[in-house]
């Protein structure tokens, strides 16, 4: 169910992660333009709060906004021929990690404002250049004769469905798809 919400078997090129960025980041601009507009002629000046901005509207944006994000890197770390389920738990880690250690121990923080340390900022740095230009997991492109110019790969590597239905068959106690005669 995971991979129908986060595009966890969806593989999405660098020009197109580029250009979905860019568009998310201009819808998200004008959703927060839209929200900010209605909050400001809703309550007065002396209100405005840090407190009293978190209406469900607020709530409902940052969700769609983590959402589609999630959803466009998992879907790029696919096309890299990496693993988004486990690529991107292990980047939440570290980045929890980085804000508890700068947290604890303020010398290694990269500011006095801020709440990440030197570590946490190259390894965004890295996965920020690695989506946007580590080439696609795919470099198989057919010839002129219409044969793959590199040897077919897949009979040296079973089906991933198969191996999904194995394991959930062998989970379940079940044989799915198996009849016993």
């Amino acid at each position: 169910m995971l991979g129908f919400l986060f595009g966890l078997h969806v593989r999405l090129g660098r020009m197109h992660y580029f250009l979905a960025t860019i568009a998310l980041a201009i819808v998200m601009t004008a959703i927060c333009f839209a929200i900010a507009t209605y909050l400001i002629q809703l309550s007065p000046a002396d209100l405005l709060s840090p407190a009293s901005l978190m209406t469900w509207p607020t709530i409902a944006a940052m969700v769609f906004f983590a959402w589609m994000t999630f959803t466009l890197q998992s879907m790029r770390i696919r096309d890299i021929g990496w693993d988004p389920v486990c690529v991107i738990p292990a980047w939440i880690a570290i980045l929890v990690i980085d804000k508890v250690v700068a947290g604890k121990i303020p010398a290694w923080s990269v500011g006095q404002e801020h709440n990440g340390t030197v570590v946490g900022a190259l390894v965004n740095l890295g996965l920020f250049l690695a989506l946007l230009f580590w080439p696609g997991g795919d470099h198989e492109t057919p010839t002129y004769g219409g044969t793959p110019s590199k040897p077919d790969r897949s009979s040296a590597r079973p089906d991933s469905g198969a191996i999904a239905a194995a394991r959930l068959a062998r989970a379940s106690g079940a044989q799915v798809g198996h009849r016993k005669y």
